[in-house]
């Protein structure tokens, strides 16, 4: 666990490289969440946190503005959640999460993407004790304050682990105690960077370079398709 969050996520950001790909995936988010909640970040706790990782990433205002104007909009009226679960080669397990309009598209592209790239979509909950889902938040160290001090406070809300590596700290525990551990950093004053419920692998596996180059080549491609909001492997 711990930093290796980070590394994935610096590999996932390194892959979707052009804002013109990350941008309208944060959209989505935030479109959904002010579907599901309302348009005020104030009264939606899902919006204020998907505002505040699309902020984080120099999503420009008049994007996230846009993005919550669209909850309303007729294109939004059947756009849903949903998740797929796979295998590729070298032992790689992969959890796709996707946001669409049109589940049969996004099932056959996901589909389509995995078998021509020697791997195959699995049932539902085939993965589900093969990766844990975690909360983790990302604030800065800032001046005054006691890292001690704000462990204990967490402990209350589930905290996992708290750890800080060059002036950030990183925060993790269940993916219930998202609104917990969110809740109490709000209330110590910490400035949130980002905040993301993540499915970390309870199995890892260690790739070759030459096997991490397969695997990211098909990982560019699932992430390349509009619906598909994140990927999760169980990469060490």
């Amino acid at each position: 666990m711990g930093r290796a969050f980070e590394y994935r996520k610096a590999s996932k950001l390194k892959r979707w490289g052009a804002m013109s790909k990350l941008f309208p995936k944060l959209g989505k988010i935030i479109t959904m969440a002010a579907k599901e909640g309302g348009g005020d970040p104030d009264m939606n706790a899902k919006l204020r946190t998907a505002i505040l990782n699309a902020k984080a990433e120099n999503m420009p205002k008049e994007n996230i503005e846009a993005a919550i104007k669209r909850a309303t909009s007729k294109d939004m009226s059947n756009m849903v959640e949903v998740s797929f679960e796979g295998k590729l080669p070298h032992g790689v397990q992969v959890f796709i999460e996707c946001m669409t309009d049109n589940n049969t598209r996004t099932v056959a592209n996901v589909k389509s993407t995995l078998s021509k790239n020697g791997g195959e979509m699995l049932t539902k909950g085939s993965l589900d004790f093969m990766f844990e889902r975690k909360a983790v938040f990302e604030f800065d160290l800032k001046d005054g304050m006691n890292l001690e001090e704000i462990e204990l406070e967490l402990i209350d809300a589930g905290l996992e682990e708290i750890e800080e590596d060059e002036g950030v700290v990183i925060v993790t525990a269940d993916y219930t105690s998202f609104g917990a551990i969110n809740s109490a950093l709000e209330a110590m004053g910490v400035e949130i960077k980002k905040a993301n419920l993540e499915r970390m692998s309870t199995t890892p596996v260690t790739l070759t370079p030459e096997q991490q180059q397969d695997i990211d080549k098909v990982l560019d491609r699932l992430e390349d398709d509009e619906d598909v909001q994140k990927v999760f492997t169980n990469i060490a």
